[in-house]
């Protein structure tokens, strides 16, 4: 068998969307199952929907998830230039096209806009809402196939715009396999002669990912299953060239929660969206990967290596896979709380300056929230009472299952407060050394002491943290100040 080679091929047009993250994730894990070859190649044929900045973030996104490459723009491996303009300026697709032209599998054609907006039939149900079941298409009617060699000539020598279009006959079926869906056969009548060469000299996405699979010899192509209804067209062309077709594996359908089409205009529907939202990209690869496809031991928390070793594109599922934003905030949590301390330090440290500018121990505020969060965004709402101490109701020092009351808090931390202001030492033993004492003193459970001591210091009902180490962590000062502001609400609670 020979080399297995694969490609990623994203357009420069934005963002990537998690359905190109897990084409790039399904092409690089089918080639190093193997041992094989990935490559990225940019498909920049559409010069119009080009985004400055783009191909940085396919970089960007690849490295980021370590879905590195093998050959690219950046990596010759003797089949470049692996950017589709550059290899426009070499005339590669144009010199293909016109072997079609010379065997009657391709043809010019003049026709104008108007001409062609003429040809234009509404397809689909027009009572239907939904704006994708009715659409206008254009089918071509091969008028320019019939145009003289002479007429040809002539119309190119005048410089008349034109377009170089495949030529589909009409009659027949054109069948092709696909690793998932199975064997797929059409009727040629439905097909479309469809573009090839455009009338700016560039070629069609379709064309161009032909050519360029075939020169870069491309063993496995992986795509949407809305492709499908292009692949026909594919396979005549392979078949016009004589060439061997590569494998097909077409993707199921991204859906959000409502099974809806996960749209771009969604919240998360990018890498970078995810990465803004706190996840992190270990996390992003392992859910990604499991969009289509399951491992045969259910264990769904996999890493990068072990998705290379156990991934089998013909185990991806046909149905539509949905994107559960509730399963992804949980497997990042996995991730987070089995990362290396340093490496979540570094992680943690902007969200968590976001929100505090003392001078407090950050990494240890760190460690307080490691186990706790989903993403890296909750950390702010987890910790922000270290800068400030929020308002916050009296009430909360009435406490049903800690036993705690208004009286009885007011009792703690009155009792508590001289022994807090002697303290020197403001080590978390220290602290809890002072409190532990107390509550064996008084003879009351553990939770009647520390509950109004913690609500005193956090202001919150719920803390990354027990009394001692926020204590520890705001200092003598301040936990002072935050403890004296308690006992005046108190006292203002039971005074009515």
């Amino acid at each position: 068998m020979c080399k297995i080679r694969t490609r990623f091929a994203p357009s420069p047009t934005g963002r990537m969307h998690v359905g190109n993250l897990r084409t790039a994730l399904y092409e690089y894990l089918i080639a190093k199952h193997e041992g094989g070859t990935f490559i990225l190649r940019i498909e920049d044929t559409d010069q119009e929907r080009y985004v400055e900045g783009a191909v940085d973030i396919i970089y960007r996104t690849l490295e980021g998830t370590g879905l590195i490459h093998d050959e690219g723009p950046d990596k010759d491996g003797g089949y470049g230039p692996y950017i589709q303009s550059e290899r426009v300026k070499k005339g590669i697709y144009l010199e293909y096209a016109k072997q079609l032209i010379e065997k009657g599998e391709a043809y010019y054609c003049f026709c104008t806009k108007e001409r062609l907006a003429s040809l234009k039939q509404t397809v689909g149900n027009q009572e239907d809402d939904d704006e994708d079941e009715v659409k206008e298409i254009t089918k071509y009617d091969k008028h320019c196939l019939h145009l003289s060699k002479e007429e040809i000539e002539a119309k190119l020598a005048a410089g008349v715009p034109y377009v170089i279009r495949q030529n589909i006959p009409t009659e027949g079926t054109t069948t092709f396999r696909d690793a998932i869906y199975g064997e797929i056969t059409v009727k040629n009548e439905e097909l479309d002669d469809m573009i090839l060469i455009k009338s700016d000299g560039f070629p069609t996405y379709n064309f161009a990912n032909v050519v360029d699979d075939h020169l870069m010899k491309i063993t496995h192509v992986v795509r949407g299953n809305e492709y499908l209804s292009s692949t026909p067209k594919y396979t005549r062309l392979y078949q016009a060239f004589g060439w061997e077709e590569p494998i097909y594996v077409h993707l199921p359908l991204i859906t959000d929660e409502n099974r809806k089409k996960l749209s771009k205009r969604s919240g998360h529907s990018s890498y970078e969206d995810l990465i803004e939202q706190g996840f992190i990209p270990e996390a992003i690869v392992n859910f990604v990967a499991l969009l289509g496809w399951s491992p045969a031991d259910n264990n769904e928390i996999k890493s990068l290596e072990e998705l290379i070793k156990e991934f089998d594109y013909r185990n991806i599922n046909k149905s539509p896979a949905v994107f559960d934003m509730v399963k992804l905030r949980w497997m990042n949590s996995e991730y987070i709380k089995k990362m290396d301390d340093d490496r979540f330090y570094e992680l943690a440290l902007p969200y968590i300056k976001a929100v505090i500018h003392k001078d407090l121990d950050l990494r240890k505020i760190a460690g307080l929230v490691k186990t706790r969060i989903e993403t890296l965004c909750d950390i702010g709402k987890l910790i922000d009472f270290f800068e400030e101490l929020p308002e916050y109701d009296v009430e909360m020092f009435t406490h049903k299952k800690m036993k705690t009351t208004t009286e009885s808090s007011l009792k703690v931390l009155t009792d508590l407060l001289p022994s807090f202001e002697a303290l020197d030492d403001y080590s978390e033993s220290s602290i809890e050394k002072v409190i532990m004492t107390y509550i064996q003193e008084q003879g009351i459970k553990n939770g009647q002491g520390l509950w109004p001591v913690r609500t005193a210091v956090s202001g919150k009902q719920s803390t990354p943290g027990g009394a001692y180490e926020i204590m520890n962590i705001i200092g003598k000062e301040e936990s002072l100040r935050r403890i004296r502001i308690a006992i005046d609400k108190l006292k203002k609670a039971l005074n009515g």
